[in-house]
């Protein structure tokens, strides 16, 4: 199966010069946690509600104040809309993240975004656990942390 068959192509952006206000608005009116950052119509990042979060109230940033292009994380890790789900599973495992950018394979412009509930809705229930599984292990600092 196609990514392009179960993405969600109805994706909000933000722009680099956007605050992080701005962002966390769009995310509670759309019930989403992930934002690609486009400067134009180019891919220059993606910021998460956890990036908010854990990154900018944690160390007590101005959010009213502070822009997107501040916090976000760059370059985004992205996959094409002709690769196939298991390819994307793969390289969201690999990078122990929930959500991908999915981009036009032509013009490599930003299409739609796949997340793990979508990989859960359109995968076997054992290999969405193992994604999930994989997904969700602490990396290396945060298993030093627990010892």
């Amino acid at each position: 199966m196609k990514l392009s068959e179960i993405m969600t192509r109805d994706v909000v952006i933000m722009q680099p010069d956007d605050s992080l206000q701005s962002a966390a608005k769009k995310m509670r009116e759309r019930n989403i946690g992930f934002l690609p950052v486009c400067d134009g119509e180019d891919l220059i990042g993606v910021i998460s509600d956890r990036d908010i979060t854990i990154r900018a109230l944690a160390d007590g940033m101005d959010v009213s104040i502070m822009l997107g292009r501040d916090l976000m994380t760059a370059p985004a890790i992205y996959c094409f809309d002709d690769q196939d789900v298991s390819e994307a599973a793969k390289i969201m495992e690999e990078n122990q993240i929930r959500r991908l950018v999915v981009l036009g394979r032509d013009d490599k412009r930003l299409v739609g975004v796949v997340s793990l509930g979508d990989l859960a809705r359109h995968e076997p229930a054992d290999r969405s656990g193992h994604i999930l599984q994989k997904v969700s292990e602490p990396d290396g600092s945060e298993k030093a942390k627990l010892e």
